[in-house]
């Protein structure tokens, strides 16, 4: 396991090193330092600078100097905490990082809390009996969730519980403070769908593990249900399940971006797509790396989930 986890950081470290490199080759054009100027200046400011005034500006924000040398001392910043300033809000962007993960993260902590216990509970009811009444209400309800696209849903919920029926607002800014009223719908949104899908996974998983041999033969021997299930199915069941919530880590981090951009919540996702559409790239690169760094922690605790509920199929 430890070999594991230091393979895992080297490849985290080569991983960063290879798309923080090519980002700073696409934004090293003359088209992105133009955006980078119109942002700053203006686009009346930008079209009446003369060449001498451009390159004067170019130099007094480092812009000139040769790409190794800028990326240089990019990465001696990003090893200090320093991740440069944002040209839109014109703050720190380790600071934008902090309050936009922290609200994320927050959101993500109350989408695993309830997802987990209902989706793998769900899963399991319905693969212990198959073709049963209960199984395919689970599974009508598992396979119409899935179905639906996010900002259908995200729409839905909010002509439903909030223009409609007013229970809670319908966007989620929280200008006032936080308040959980407003992080019902996006986090209703995030869970119609991933309950939906992780109860299908579970259950197809329980499905296969209730035809195996050993299960058949444990009950052949008399072994109470209630023990073959709980001793000998549910952990093998789990497995797959299991390290794919490991993986909905960095999942959600995509999904966020429909949810908290159209709910105004002040998130990762909401950051990340305000930077992209002003040509932020000092965020673009931070939150590139963020979002790096949450894949590649992902898939290593999907590893160590994996090797704790099956050991023998643990990595050397």
């Amino acid at each position: 396991m430890v070999k594991l986890l230091l393979r895992r950081l080297l490849q985290t470290l080569l991983i960063m090193l290879t798309v923080s490199a090519l980002l700073f080759s696409i934004f090293d054009t003359d088209q992105f330092r133009k955006r980078i100027a119109v942002a700053e200046l203006g686009s009346y400011g930008v079209a009446t600078l003369s060449d001498v005034d451009y390159q004067a500006w170019l130099e007094h924000r480092g812009l000139e100097q040769p790409y190794l040398a800028r990326y240089a001392a990019w990465l001696q910043g990003i090893a200090r905490g320093d991740f440069g300033r944002s040209t839109e809000k014109d703050v720190a962007v380790s600071t934008l990082l902090k309050e936009s993960l922290g609200h994320t993260a927050v959101l993500t902590l109350f989408v695993f809390l309830i997802m987990v216990p209902v989706s793998l509970g769900l899963g399991v009811l319905a693969g212990m009996r198959e073709g049963s009444n209960g199984d395919r209400v689970i599974s009508f309800l598992a396979v119409f969730s899935t179905s639906i696209p996010q900002v259908a849903t995200a729409s839905f919920l909010t002509v439903i519980l909030a223009l409609g029926l007013r229970w809670v607002p319908a966007k989620s800014a929280m200008d006032d403070g936080w308040s959980f009223r407003q992080l019902v719908l996006p986090l209703l949104t995030v869970l119609i769908y991933d309950i939906g899908y992780f109860v299908r996974m579970t259950r197809a998983a329980m499905i296969d593990v209730m035809g195996s041999p050993y299960i058949r033969t444990a009950v052949l021997k008399g072994l109470p249900y209630r023990r073959v299930i709980l001793t000998h199915a549910l952990r093998n069941a789990l497995i797959v399940p299991v390290t794919l919530l490991c993986l909905e880590l960095n999942g959600l981090l995509s999904q966020v971006v429909v949810v908290e951009v159209f709910f105004q919540y002040r998130g990762f996702g909401r950051m990340l797509f305000d930077a992209a559409n002003f040509g932020d790239t000092q965020v673009i690169q931070a939150a590139t790396l963020v979002a790096v760094c949450v894949a590649v922690g992902s898939q290593l605790l999907s590893d160590v989930a994996y090797g704790y509920l099956n050991p023998r199929l643990r990595a050397p």
